[in-house]
């Protein structure tokens, strides 16, 4: 069963079409990149995904299950996280801190409640391991690779039972060798049965670790194949429209 299945999602911006009658599905355990050029509406699309958007026309199934969303929180409530590119980190906190951001682990001390440091340091570095990155709980955010960077932000995915996790471009601005460290923690999430969908414009990237591949362009869906299928230079073709959809 399809973790996620939309099925013919549209939405307008008044006389706007940023995404206009697409269906697709992922299934747990795939990673799937989705690529198309700048207002091709892949940030609209999972932004609806996210909870952002309300689709104007379409639904959308979530393990069989028609939902409806208003907010971002219900679609985490739901088992949808997303990275942003800016990652949307603290520097001048902690990796298990902004791990734990919004969610902090607290006891109780005599009558009042304290935030539990040792309880999160303990579960950021169990979800490090898990991810099998050398990012360390009490390390600054400031100090950090981008690849650890965006091992901290993954690592907040890992608190609620994910079921699928949206990347918006983790490889963008980092060097060679981070990008390697990011796209094992995408392998990582594979391995755990965990849905990717990773936004990109990196092709090498998206043909390192995605097993099937999403073009859109002018806000509908042009191309669904697996990544044996076809090629960059395909690809390429279809986002700028050198070559028509394919099925």
């Amino acid at each position: 069963m399809p973790v996620l299945q939309l099925s013919n999602i549209s939405k307008h911006f008044g006389a706007i079409q940023a995404v206009n009658d697409v269906s697709l599905s992922i299934e747990p355990g795939e990673v799937v990149g989705l690529m198309g050029d700048n207002g091709a509406g892949k940030s609209t699309l999972v932004k609806m995904i996210a909870g952002n958007y309300r689709p104007s026309h379409g639904s959308m199934q979530l393990e069989g299950k028609e939902i409806v969303m208003h907010r971002p929180v219900e679609a985490r409530q739901h088992g949808i996280e997303i990275v942003h590119q800016d990652l949307a980190l603290c520097d001048n906190l902690t990796a298990a801190a902004n791990v734990f951001l919004g969610r902090e682990m607290r006891k109780w001390m005599g009558p009042v409640q304290i935030l539990n440091y040792p309880a999160m340091y303990k579960r950021a570095a169990q979800i490090f391991a898990e991810l099998k990155s050398e990012t360390r709980p009490r390390d600054l955010v400031k100090q950090m690779s981008g690849g650890q960077r965006q091992a901290v932000a993954i690592a907040r995915t890992r608190l609620s039972n994910a079921k699928l996790v949206l990347m918006d471009e983790p490889t963008a601005a980092i060097s060679v060798r981070q990008v390697a460290e990011v796209l094992n923690l995408i392998r990582q999430l594979r391995d755990q049965g965990i849905a990717v969908v990773l936004i990109s414009h990196r092709m090498p990237d998206v043909f390192s670790v995605a097993d099937r591949i999403i073009v859109l362009r002018r806000g509908r869906k042009v191309a669904d194949k697996k990544i044996v299928a076809t090629s960059p230079e395909e690809v390429t073709g279809l986002i700028t429209g050198a070559i028509e959809q394919v099925s």
